[in-house]
This record gives structure tokens, C-alpha cells and sequence, in this order.
């Protein structure tokens, strides 16, 4: 223990003053450990190596900050855990959308009466006949992916005119093609249909 704590201070001197031999000594004594442990977490060899490796990227970008008294062996296990976290997090959400992109799909395919292209086509040309205002601010929201607040600046109207706007084209959209409306426009314009 006495010896990892002499050791753990003379790499943080190292680190802090930028040597790369601090920095090579640091990642052979925690790189397979690290690696091991990240593994564990994600049941995948090259996403636990990826993991490992922005932690010590990490660790170098943020070397002049390192107190004296830190302890790395802590620190990187604890970063080996954040990353993961903020892997799964991501994942999630991709998962989350092609989920509603699954389901958009399946009920435009469900109705076989009406062919997909016909119903893109009915979409687009009632995005054409939407009032100036509306089409607008609708293709700048839904094809272009702005916010609400970049609409807002750019066409210098209060958020609140924006999200009217919005809710209007879909209104009128939703009332001429249905309940298939929202799977059209998952498949015209993708995540940003689901703002």
C-alpha cells in the first residue's frame, strides 16, 4: 500500500508536469486491469477497449488540474464506471428511437391498401399546402432539425408563434391523412419527426 502511494504520488508529479514517461508508466500498470474491469461492465472486448482509452486520453487532457493528494487507482476505475454509464445512456436512447422508428413502420406497412410511396407523396404535398407561415416554420423544425428557439431567432416570433405553428401543420396534416401521419413523417424526416 505504501508502495502504490509513493508510486501514485510520483506519477501525479509526473503527469502534472507532462512527462510521457509518468504517462506510459500509468497505463502499464492500470491498462489490462482497466481493460478487465470495463469488460465486466460491457460484455464487449473492443467497447471496453474504447472505453479505457478515452478514460486515459482523459486523464492526460486533464493533467494540470490532478491534486497531489489524488488517488488515480480510484479515479480511474471511477471514470471506467461513468463512461459505461454514459454509453448505456446513449445506447438506450438509440434503442428508444429505432423502437419508434420499428412501430412508424409497422403501421404504415400494416395497411396494404394504401402504398408507401402514394402516402409519402400525400405527406409532402400537404406540407406543400400548408399556409406560408406554417410550412415554413414545419421544414425548418421537422426536415431542417432546428429548435424552437433557433425558429424563433431566425424568424424573430416568440417561441410560443413557433410551437403554434408547429401543432397547426400537424393539425391539418393529421386531418387529411389520419392516424398514419406520424409514421410518415418518422420515415420522411427521421428523429426529428419526434420532436
Amino acid at each position: 500500500m505504501t508502495d502504490f502511494s509513493i508510486n501514485n504520488a510520483t506519477l501525479i508529479k509526473g503527469l502534472k508536469k507532462g512527462s510521457t514517461a509518468a504517462y506510459t508508466q500509468l497505463v502499464d500498470l492500470f491498462h489490462q486491469k482497466l481493460c478487465v474491469y470495463a469488460y465486466s461492465l460491457t460484455h464487449d472486448h473492443s467497447t471496453a477497449e474504447d472505453i479505457v482509452q478515452n478514460v486515459f486520453v482523459s486523464i492526460w487532457q486533464k493533467r494540470e488540474k490532478l491534486k497531489d493528494d489524488f488517488n488515480l487507482k480510484n479515479y480511474l476505475y471511477k471514470s471506467i464506471y461513468n463512461q459505461f454509464i454514459d454509453l448505456y445512456r446513449k445506447e438506450k436512447a438509440t434503442i428508444a428511437l429505432e423502437k419508434k422508428y420499428i412501430e412508424a413502420l409497422d403501421t404504415v406497412v400494416e395497411d396494404q391498401d394504401n402504398n408507401i410511396e402514394n402516402l409519402i407523396s400525400l405527406v409532402k404535398q400537404e406540407i406543400q399546402n400548408l399556409p406560408p407561415k406554417c410550412k415554413q416554420t414545419f421544414i425548418l423544425s421537422r426536415q431542417e432539425g432546428l429548435t424552437n428557439v433557433e425558429i424563433a431567432e431566425y424568424q424573430k416570433v416568440s417561441i410560443k408563434t413557433v410551437e403554434a405553428q408547429i401543432t397547426k401543420a400537424f393539425s391539418i396534416i393529421r386531418k387529411n391523412i389520419g392516424s398514419k401521419t406520424s409514421g410518415i413523417l418518422f420515415l420522411l424526416f427521421g428523429k426529428h419527426a419526434l420532436k
